[in-house]
């Protein structure tokens, strides 16, 4: 019975390495998207959103039966809840990636936003790809040196952010109310994204290390 369990396990540990990959290209392709004006990427990222949600139900399901059969305790259950978190968080990741490609297809064949405003954002979307790469590779590895970097890491998204506001009130930009929309959005997306990243660090370290997961 044990062993069955642990295959279960692994396999849970299979699938959400396979979903935070997936984020990690949905991430990269929307901010290629937005960086090339590439409409036929930006659809190929909202049309990969669905493999994601597809996999976060797999995984939910596949939690809430080994909860209910196997009534894991310490460790165990550790494990399980924080992989039903972390693919919770993941498939939020995948929405705000297939929303942002969403802007770029929307505004094709032109940038969302002008310069200097879209180089900052296209900042915080270089910012988001990392740590979507570094979020694939921590689930993978279980990393506590790369969870704690995650979360420094996040600083600088939110700076960013804090700067795309103040470019976009600067009215020597003249942007229009709807690229002052698509810019908020978008840095409002990816800030949400780096936040999102630094939650599953956090479920990562108290997954490894049991302490509260922050």
């Amino acid at each position: 019975m044990r062993d069955i369990f642990n295959q279960e396990l692994k396999q849970l540990g299979s699938d959400l390495e396979t979903m935070a990959r997936q984020v990690a290209t949905a991430i990269e392709r929307a901010a290629e998207s937005l960086s090339n004006g590439d409409i036929i990427i930006a659809e190929q990222v909202i049309d990969a959103d669905e493999r994601i949600n597809d996999l976060q139900r797999d995984i939910d399901d596949m939690c809430i039966m080994l909860l209910a059969r196997q009534q894991p305790v310490a460790g165990d259950l550790r494990n399980v809840i924080s992989a039903l978190r972390m693919a919770q968080t993941l498939e939020r990741q995948g929405d705000l990636a297939r929303h942002i490609a969403a802007i770029a297809r929307g505004r094709y064949p032109e940038p969302p936003v002008p310069e200097p405003v879209m180089g900052l954002i296209l900042q915080m979307a270089d910012a988001a790809v990392r740590a979507g790469a570094d979020v694939a590779r921590l689930i993978a590895t279980h990393d506590l040196e790369l969870a704690a970097q995650i979360q420094r890491g996040d600083s600088e998204l939110d700076s960013l952010h804090r700067q795309s506001f103040q470019m976009i009130l600067d009215p020597a930009h003249d942007l229009s109310r709807q690229q002052v929309v698509d810019a908020v959005l978008m840095g409002r997306f990816l800030e949400r994204f780096g936040d999102h990243s630094t939650s599953v660090a956090r479920r990562m370290a108290y997954l490894v290390s049991g302490g509260a997961p922050g």
